[in-house]
């Protein structure tokens, strides 16, 4: 009874304009979460290569740190560039709609009446629908996008989309570093900064992995799980590479 209740809440006009309304806010939500992980697996390989190398955790900090700028201000921006070019080729497509419905209106309006036939609709029904989606200029031309082109009419925010990936990057990925910070600064604080953090990063895994599974059909704890293992496994390899250079490393 709970769940049919809960099933209906959700389903109530007011809660279907949110949750739609809401879609668009959690791009940037994304964005974020991937850049997390992104950031949380690859500092983490530097600390673990580092560590297994048998360096000092200055040296920790500086590779660490470098390689958290550094690769994320690559991934910050090539997700800029990349959601900008994805904008460019949505407008170029819409530019090219709204040139074709003005040059030939009838031609355009024809292909409504068959997208929509081709969906079930016919008579009258399929008339009435052709004739309010051509009485609205900006209502054709969404629809044209939408059923030719594949494409709503929101685009994100290059800049913001951006700026949310190298945030959560520097954010997440800072995260291993913190331990070797706090050895920098008193040893005696933590006796062992790489377990230290192992356990902090292993936390970072499956929390972001677990946040992950909203946008995944997985459930939260295997896709905590799996993002976990991934982050270990990418751990595991630069740890190896480091104890097979630490002959190299000693002689530096």
């Amino acid at each position: 009874m709970g769940h049919h209740a809960d099933y209906e809440a959700e389903h109530t006009p007011e809660a279907i304009r949110k949750r739609i309304e809401s879609n668009h806010s959690q791009d940037y939500l994304k964005d974020s979460i991937y850049g997390a992980i992104d950031g949380a697996v690859t500092t983490f390989a530097v600390v673990s290569s580092v560590t297994g190398a048998g360096l000092s955790s200055g040296i920790v900090i500086i590779l660490g740190l470098a390689n958290l700028l550094a690769d994320g201000f690559s991934m910050a921006a090539g997700n800029f560039v990349g959601t900008r070019a994805e904008n460019q080729s949505q407008r170029k497509a819409r530019r090219e709609e709204e040139a074709e419905i003005e040059s030939n209106p009838a031609g355009e309006k024809e292909e409504i009446r068959q997208i929509y036939a081709a969906k079930g609709f016919e008579g009258e029904t399929l008339e009435t629908i052709v004739e309010v989606i051509t009485s609205d200029k900006k209502r054709w031309l969404d629809t044209m996008m939408q059923e030719e082109h594949g494409v709503s009419g929101h685009n994100p925010s290059a800049l913001k989309a951006g700026l949310a990936t190298f945030s959560a990057f520097l954010i997440i990925g800072g995260i291993p570093l913190v331990a070797y910070v706090l050895d920098l600064i008193d040893p005696s604080l933590i006796g062992n900064p790489f377990g230290s953090s192992c356990v902090l990063t292993g936390i970072a895994f499956f929390s972001i992995g677990a946040l992950k599974s909203r946008y995944v059909d997985q459930h939260w704890t295997l896709s905590g799980a799996e993002t976990l293992g991934i982050g270990t496994l990418a751990a595991l390899v630069a740890f190896g590479i480091g104890v097979l250079l630490r002959p190299f490393a000693e002689g530096l």
